[in-house]
């Protein structure tokens, strides 16, 4: 019997690979839309669904070695294998962004001569609506199943899809005016907006691995979990979180009456624990529990309970 985590896990990973084969399809388009065009900006964009496919990739990869369950030289699990995918695929946008640039030169050099521009335009269309289409759904899983390289994927993607309409309206324009010059352009502009694009997934990916906490409203519905099933505790203080991948580590100090027992206690911490696991999907809790005298001031924090 799978657990709803284990499901989750199968859909991701089952999503991963598709997203290979999206990839590959694109790219052949994209890379068909250069060769009939001659255009240097098709070039940029089909060299960066290049990218595409080496990120799905690893993508594909990271999430199925963040799926394995805990071992000994890993007991919290392998979830920040995601980030580090998210981090490769910023390292890969930047190669790219220098490989386009240095065409965009030599053809500024050599200058540029269309062929079939209609063919190659259209092809490119093709590509980037369902490059669209896929980074939706790429985000949209992403988010609700709480995973950091589909959602880095999904963001290059749709990225990508705003690149593609730059490209197909500066390379209309170049056609209409007899501006060739205009192509390598609009391959260096592409250049320097996925080079940023990189920048952006790394420190976002930087910023998971350095254990981000969760954001407010996750942690503000922490608070509003733990106030509704304290009862019989005290106080609840020095709630932390960290991320990690799809995983969600809650730590916090409760403060029961000194007189309780431990049987009581540990009976109102697998209250809390049940209750906040329910709510926050993925999330894995500690809690440290604590007489009355280490009890802090309203105003460190700490969250007052209702006591028995």
């Amino acid at each position: 019997m799978f657990s709803e985590t284990d499901l989750q896990a199968s859909k991701i990973k089952r999503l991963a690979a598709i997203n290979i084969a999206v990839a590959l399809v694109v790219i052949v388009i994209k890379y068909l839309a250069y060769l009939v065009s001659g255009s240097v900006a098709l070039f940029s964009d089909a060299l960066e669904s290049v990218v595409n496919v080496m990120t799905a990739v690893t993508a594909f990869a990271a999430i199925r070695l963040s799926a394995k369950p805990p071992d000994s030289d890993h007991p919290y699990g392998h979830h920040k294998a995601e980030f580090l995918a998210a981090m490769f695929e910023g390292a890969m946008i930047a190669v790219a962004a220098v490989l386009i640039l240095l065409k965009a030169r030599s053809a500024l050099i050599e200058g540029v001569k269309f062929e079939q521009s209609a063919l190659g335009i259209g092809l490119n269309i093709v590509a980037s609506i369902l490059n669209g289409a896929w980074a939706w759904l790429l985000i949209n899983r992403g988010r609700l199943w709480r995973s950091p390289a589909l959602i880095a994927d999904g963001l290059h993607l749709y990225t990508d899809v705003i690149t593609s309409v730059g490209v197909v309206i500066g390379l209309t324009v170049a056609i209409l005016t007899g501006w060739h010059i205009l192509d390598p352009l609009i391959a260096a502009v592409v250049a320097l907006n996925i080079l940023w694009m990189g920048y952006r997934i790394a420190v976002k990916s930087m910023s998971g691995l350095l254990d981000e906490a969760a954001s407010p409203e996750i942690e503000h519905r922490i608070r509003q979990v733990i106030e509704a099933n304290g009862s019989g505790a005290l106080e609840a203080h020095d709630i932390r979180t960290r991320q990690a991948g799809r995983a969600l580590f809650i730590e916090f100090h409760l403060i029961v009456p000194g007189t309780m027992t431990v049987e009581e206690a540990h009976a109102i911490c697998d209250r809390l624990e049940n209750a906040i696991e329910t709510a926050i999907k993925g999330s894995e809790v500690v809690i440290h529990v604590e007489p009355e005298d280490k009890a802090k001031p309203d105003e460190s924090g700490a969250l007052p309970l209702e006591g028995s």
